[in-house]
């Protein structure tokens, strides 16, 4: 038997081992865009590197990794991926979230409650274990939390038994052939399950209301009156009221957002609201999603590298009520920024920072809201420099935020490199 693992990296080797277990004698062959394996390969592993596409390969069983797009690959035999094998023979229920912001951590409150009320759970995907690496240890009393990607749902056809689907943006048109694409790959997570089966989606959002539609299961919408939702400072489920809003430690009415979609889907095992205020409370944040770094000479520093669309940056501005110093720019991935320009015109801006290949793009929207409380940094600035331009603007009393609206590729290894660098240049102040 032939087995070929289209890209070899992490989720790779991970794909070799569980394969090479069901399948000792099959012959595995990596083909990877990379000339040379950026891993080690096991013994017995041939490789093909420098590869365009991944079409005209011979084999049995191809497994593709998520970036690969589905039209790039041509295979004599049947093509998988990782993520459609899991859900195939995973035997626990399977929470499966995605959404454009917000899916890392509303797939790590999802865990926290969950745990709070003593349930088992996996957290797999983009943001935990590999899912292969821990298929053998799951049992069906168990309960998996799935953080998926467009990528990882791209050519997907099985759903999860609880598809959370939070606000839809364009993203990743870099990569994607255009918006329905992307879109299209998203409605995956909801598309393919049945009646019995629950679809979480965020009401005020049309594509996820759109995706939502796609689905037979049953229609949980948040925040709503008859699910989970805020008022008065309070987290509710229909007229049950569970706990206040201050347990949770993020800032922001998006994380609010993103806390009322993961009420709504653990409520099938969890209704108690102590168990969910436990659970709330003793999730932190994730890496670089608006995270307080430091208060120097009065004045609050947050990195929100992982804002890499216009709508992740807008829900950075609405965290906060006082003056903002806000860091916007980096390159390319497909978005427009009228809207972004718009809400910065009406926010309390004290001045703009523009960084990055896209910062004349950004330049020109935000000068349309005759906004001149800006300046254009370019891409040859250090994050040191940006930094000290950002203390020298800010007053007594405001927040500095990296909150970039874009992509990092231009001036910065990925956004957590990006964040990293921006935490080390406020730690310097």
């Amino acid at each position: 038997m032939k087995i070929a693992i289209l890209g070899y990296g992490v989720e790779g080797e991970s794909v070799y081992k569980y394969y090479h277990a069901k399948f000792p004698d099959a012959q595995f062959v990596a083909y990877d865009n990379n000339e040379v394996a950026k891993n080690p390969l096991p013994v017995g592993v041939e490789f093909v590197g420098g590869v365009s596409d991944f079409k005209g390969i011979d084999a049995d069983l191809a497994i593709k990794t998520p970036a690969i797009a589905p039209w790039l690959v041509e295979v004599s035999g049947e093509v998988t991926t990782m993520t459609r094998e899991f859900m195939k023979v995973c035997p626990a229920p399977i929470i499966g979230v995605t959404g454009t912001k917000g899916k890392g951590t509303t797939a790590s409150l999802i865990k926290s409650m969950l745990d709070a009320a003593g349930k088992k759970t996996w957290l797999v995907g983009n943001i935990g274990l590999g899912a292969f690496d821990v298929i053998d240890q799951i049992s069906p009393e168990d309960i998996v939390v799935y953080e998926l990607s467009s990528f990882q749902l791209w050519d997907l056809d099985v759903s999860p038994h609880v598809a959370v689907v939070l606000g839809i943006e364009p993203e990743h048109l870099d990569v994607h052939r255009d918006f329905e694409d992307y879109l299209m790959a998203k409605a995956n997570i909801a598309k393919h399950q049945s009646p019995g089966d629950f679809v979480v989606f965020n009401a005020d959002n049309d594509y996820a209301k759109q995706i939502a539609d796609m689905s037979t299961a049953r229609h949980i919408p948040y925040q709503n009156q008859t699910t989970a939702h805020v008022q008065d400072g309070t987290f509710y489920y229909g007229e049950q009221k569970l706990c206040s809003v201050d347990v949770l430690k993020l800032p922001g009415m998006h994380n609010q957002d993103n806390a009322c979609a993961a009420i709504a889907a653990v409520w099938s095992w969890v209704q108690d609201g102590e168990a969910i205020a436990r659970g709330l409370a003793a999730f932190e944040g994730l890496p670089h999603r608006l995270k307080f770094v430091r208060e120097v000479d009065n004045v609050e520093y947050y990195d929100d590298s992982i804002a890499t669309t216009p709508g992740s940056a807008i829900a950075a501005l609405a965290a906060f009520d006082q003056p903002k110093v806000i860091i916007i720019g980096g390159s390319y991935k497909g978005a427009t920024y009228d809207e972004l320009a718009a809400k910065l015109a009406e926010s309390s801006i004290r001045k703009i920072l523009l960084i990055g290949s896209e910062a004349p793009k950004i330049e020109e929207a935000i000068k349309a809201q005759g906004i001149t409380r800006y300046e254009n940094l370019g891409s040859s600035v250090t994050m040191v420099d940006i930094v000290g331009v950002a203390k020298n603007a800010a007053e007594p009393g405001d927040v500095v935020i990296l909150s970039p609206a874009c992509a990092s590729f231009d001036m910065f290894k990925s956004y957590s490199d990006r964040g990293d660098q921006f935490i080390q240049a406020v730690q310097r102040l």
